[in-house]
């Protein structure tokens, strides 16, 4: 093996390393959403299309959740798609740090950039542990996450109605982002971002539609903006 080859199959195992502990809550998320995907009225096939091809489980849910509501579609596309906005700001992050690989490099990373793929690239590069093969780390841990997503994805397509009601697996959404979230909280901005987002969404859960969690989103960009400066 030449040394390139071991360099980089060494930062793609560090990647999978990296993102194993999050699959302790991504598992049991995943088979929420097949579960919750079959009993809103999705085939099997769909439920499953929608891990592979959106690959987003917190929009999936929440389309999952809307669906069985009867929310307008206007309603479904704005929280779904201002709930996958954070993604753009993860790419601005991440494409200066590939801007030297080659176009299915950049495809490839793109569609495996999810919050726990990126939270564990932060905590590298935020630790200054950078390299020329630190994209075979990034792949790693996508690729990890990718797998462990879509096996759990369809446990909860097969099992379905027959995963145990007092299983409380409904707890595995909040922990998985709590996890993520918590690590990046380095300076007084974040922890207030964090704070406004997580109260407004408390006192705005009984919004219909899920209402809410726009509300609590808007509320954290704001704070944010303002303690950042807003516009300079």
């Amino acid at each position: 093996m030449t040394i390139m080859a071991a360099s980089a199959s060494r930062e793609f195992q560090a990647g999978v390393l990296a993102l194993a502990p999050l699959l302790v809550g991504v598992i049991p998320f995943g088979m929420i959403y097949g579960a919750l995907a079959l009993s809103q009225g999705l085939s099997p096939a769909a439920a499953l299309a929608m891990s592979s091809i959106l690959f987003a489980g917190s929009a999936q849910f929440l389309f999952c959740q809307l669906l069985g509501m009867g929310a307008p579609v206007t309603v479904m596309v704005a929280e779904v798609g201002l709930l996958n906005l954070r993604h753009a700001l993860y790419s601005a992050a991440v494409a200066p740090r590939i801007a030297h690989l080659h176009r299915r490099w950049k495809l490839a990373l793109a569609y495996l950039l999810t919050d726990e793929a990126y939270a564990v690239i932060a905590r590298r590069e935020a630790a200054d542990d950078t390299g020329p093969y630190r994209h075979w780390f990034y792949l790693g841990a996508g690729l990890a996450l990718w797998g462990g997503w879509q096996l759990s994805t369809a446990a909860g397509v097969v099992l379905g109605a027959r995963l145990p009601a007092d299983w409380p697996l409904d707890f595995a959404l909040p922990l998985t982002f709590i996890a993520i979230v918590v690590p990046l909280i380095r300076n007084r901005t974040l922890l207030a971002v964090a704070a406004v987002s997580g109260i407004v969404a408390l006192l705005a859960a009984g919004l219909p539609f899920k209402l809410g969690l726009l509300v609590a989103a808007l509320a954290g960009m704001a704070v944010g903006w303002r303690l950042a400066g807003g516009v300079r």
